[in-house]
């Protein structure tokens, strides 16, 4: 379903990035330790980490201590700040790429669903030049899809007219 909530994004975003190389399920198992590791994914207080909450996060079993996406949160926090600061919200920023409206598709299979698209390929492209990192095409896209950009459930799926109906 489409969200628009900045501080939901700002998660997704994070756990999008954190997910890389590993399978979401072991995300979402730990996505109660992460909200409370990384303080409810307010933006700003993350942006403020020090190295000493690096080496906390580092020492926290329930989340992934990969410490490229630890600092990567961080730098992605002060990113989310200065998008904040230019357009308003990370929202707006956001959903720009698919002109504030879901994008509905109707696949008959999975197989038929890309890994990305010209417009992840440019999410991906402007996260990067404003310094995000863990934000490639691929990730762009699983994003787009979970904060509900896309609708890229099948045909046949019982989700896909559910969330076909409920628009913004």
């Amino acid at each position: 379903m489409p969200a628009h909530d900045d501080r939901h994004l700002f998660e997704m975003l994070i756990l999008e990035g954190a997910q890389a190389g590993l399978s979401w399920l072991t995300i979402l198992k730990k996505r109660d330790n992460y909200r409370k590791a990384f303080h409810a994914f307010d933006v700003e207080k993350v942006a403020s980490y020090t190295k000493r909450d690096i080496s906390r996060l580092l020492a926290d079993a329930g989340i992934v201590r990969n410490r490229l996406k630890i600092e990567s949160a961080i730098k992605n926090a002060r990113g989310v700040l200065g998008i904040i600061e230019e357009c308003g919200t990370l929202d707006s920023f956001l959903w720009r790429y698919v002109d504030g409206t879901r994008l509905q598709n109707a696949w008959k299979s999975m197989a038929e669903l890309p890994a990305k698209t010209k417009l992840s390929d440019a999410m991906s492209k402007d996260l990067k030049q404003r310094g995000f990192n863990f934000v490639g095409s691929t990730i762009c896209y699983a994003f787009m899809q979970a904060v509900g950009m896309v609708n890229d459930h099948t045909i046949d799926c019982f989700r896909h007219k559910d969330v076909k109906t409920n628009a913004r």
